[in-house]
């Protein structure tokens, strides 16, 4: 069932679930093909989120009304999500020392060493539920308990661009240097968002992310390469759907 809540005068939010979980988010992304589908005049842009979609609008051609019974005929059932084919984008890590100020007293928190927190994060997939905070900031699900701590009292000032952290059950990277308050465990030398490229961002709603743990050697001949034009980033293609990667994924209730 289709929910709607205006958000001011030019945007319209379109619930679609009331759950973080891989079934609502294939709903979101379905509605998100579907919508480009209609080419309903007035809509310029829609952002898609963890359990719906924030459709921005020009109001003086289209009214929040006449938007809502444009959309209330979808249906989730009738549209293919796009998802037969799913990207997994491999993002390595140097975790620990000065990328990872925070992995110790994580490691701490959670009673257990340093190198069993590294290898339940590498060890994890996670899904791309949408991009938020900062230009290129992926909010990941599915990431295991075991490891989750709340984020810090103090956010730091300054996070260095690329940096992994850990809120809660969540885990993300900074693509940006940004304040902030999750806590650091790694590094990743690979540029996440960069604005002179189309899309800019690397990741995008619907992927897959694994982590790869890389000693500091490998981080710096890796940073090198992107600092001379290069982005030796892996990606490979899985099978989307039910049955698939997908259906590993933890969701978290709201």
């Amino acid at each position: 069932m289709i929910r709607f809540r205006c958000l001011g005068e030019q945007a319209l939010i379109v619930e679609l679930g009331d759950r973080i979980d891989p079934a609502v988010h294939r709903k979101v992304l379905a509605f998100c093909k579907w919508l480009e589908q209609q080419k309903i005049n007035g809509v310029v842009e829609w952002v898609p989120s963890y359990t719906g979609v924030t459709i921005h609008f020009d109001p003086f051609l289209l009214s929040s009304f006449e938007l809502q019974s444009k959309l209330v005929d979808f249906s989730a059932e009738s549209v293919d999500d796009g998802q037969d084919r799913v990207r997994v984008i491999e993002i390595p890590v140097c975790y620990g020392g000065e990328f990872g100020p925070d992995l110790e007293e994580l490691a701490r928190f959670r009673r257990m060493d340093a190198k069993e927190v590294i290898r339940i994060h590498a060890g994890g997939t996670y899904l791309v539920y949408m991009i938020g905070f900062v230009p290129g900031f992926a909010y990941l699900g599915g990431m295991s308990s075991r490891i989750a701590m709340p984020r810090r009292e103090s956010p730091r000032p300054k996070i260095p661009a690329g940096s992994v952290g850990i809120a809660g059950e969540q885990t993300g990277v900074y693509p940006l240097e940004v304040p902030g308050g999750w806590r650091i465990i790694g590094r990743t030398p690979l540029p996440l968002f960069l604005p002179e490229q189309s899309p800019p961002s690397l990741l995008r709603a619907g992927d897959l992310v694994q982590f790869v743990p890389v000693d500091e050697p490998a981080f710096y001949a890796i940073k090198d390469k992107c600092n001379h034009g290069e982005l030796p980033v892996a990606i490979r293609y899985v099978k989307g759907g039910k049955g698939s990667e997908w259906s590993s994924i933890r969701g978290l209730k709201l």
